[in-house]
């Protein structure tokens, strides 16, 4: 939103604006699982946790230096078939190997031996640190208050009014700074969430590879030609969505969905989802179509846009997949 507020200021200046690329997710999806055949290839063991994210167990190749053998051939093979780089992490756990990923991309291969992961991340910003978002961030950067709440990791922290006491400001910035607060003053802190914080920092983690990968969710959008508020247009492209959306769910190896989501996004780059779950499962495109037109519907109106705005995108998902 913010990006096309500035193009469009640009345009009025008289200067090049922004050209905006919309992302194609089924071509992406098809990429995904394609690359994941070929890790499938060198790892009995892998977790896709995201279309653009796996984890894989080399541990079979018994040593540090097989591993990064079998990570060059994999990047060379995607490289070849996709023509896509990747980046890879070698690490001796998720954590590890998750961060390792970041450090050289696009195209790098990072190793952490075993023993090194705490020197590895010391110098990290905290929020390398899986599950540390903006607000946990923000509370570690904020000066201590009387009478503070217990702060959640999932909530920004609060504080009630009093005077401020004469301790110094957190000033909590890389994860070696972390490191001065023990596991029951982080568990205070944040709760269960401090303690396993804990042991992350200190590159700790014994979450396994989950090979069973269930897909959340089935959707698609389009992006209008025009910016537009023409009922009859909208919803004859809903209902477009709807049935491709239906047939990728027919080839799954799903039964079921639950749950119908639209997006609906403005000429303006705003962007809305509305969701409705049904009382009982159905595998029915009517009602996908039915209830995918009733959240749509108030966005033509004034209940849910009542200054009229033109409309840009719309799309469909479903979730729940049974």
């Amino acid at each position: 939103s913010f990006a096309w507020q500035m193009s469009e200021e640009a345009r009025k200046k008289g200067l090049p604006p922004a050209v905006f690329l919309f992302p194609n997710f089924l071509k992406y999806e098809k990429s995904s699982s394609k690359i994941s055949k070929i890790v499938r290839k060198f790892s009995p063991l892998v977790e896709q946790s995201s279309i653009d994210e796996m984890y894989f167990d080399l541990s079979r190749g018994g040593s540090f230096k097989k591993a990064e053998e079998i990570c060059g051939k994999i990047k060379r093979e995607i490289k070849k078939e996709e023509k896509l780089t990747c980046s890879i992490g070698i690490g001796s756990n998720k954590l590890i190997a998750k961060i390792a990923s970041d450090v050289k991309k696009p195209n790098g291969l990072t190793i952490v031996e075993k023993g090194k992961e705490e020197a590895f991340l010391e110098n990290f910003p905290i929020r390398k640190i899986p599950g540390i978002g903006p607000k946990t961030e923000e509370f570690f950067l904020r000066r201590q208050r009387v009478g503070a709440r217990k702060p959640t990791f999932w909530s920004a922290p609060r504080f009630s009014g009093g005077a401020e006491t004469s301790g110094k400001n957190k000033n909590i910035v890389l994860v070696k700074d972390l490191k001065k607060f023990s596991k029951d003053e982080l568990k205070k802190m944040l709760g269960k969430w401090g303690e396993d914080l804990y042991f992350k920092i200190r590159g700790i983690d014994d979450s396994p590879i989950v090979e069973e990968y269930e897909a959340k969710s089935i959707g698609e959008q389009e992006t209008f030609l025009k910016d537009t508020l023409e009922s009859k247009f909208i919803i004859s492209r809903l209902s477009h969505i709807s049935e491709s959306v239906f047939e990728r769910f027919k080839k799954s190896e799903f039964k079921n969905f639950k749950t119908i989501t639209i997006t609906v996004r403005f000429a303006g780059f705003e962007t809305k989802t509305r969701s409705r779950t049904l009382s009982q499962p159905s595998p029915d495109l009517k009602t996908l179509q039915f209830e995918a037109l009733k959240l749509l519907t108030p966005f033509l109106d004034k209940r849910e846009n009542p200054k009229r705005k033109l409309i840009r995108l719309i799309g469909v998902r479903i979730e729940k997949l049974e």
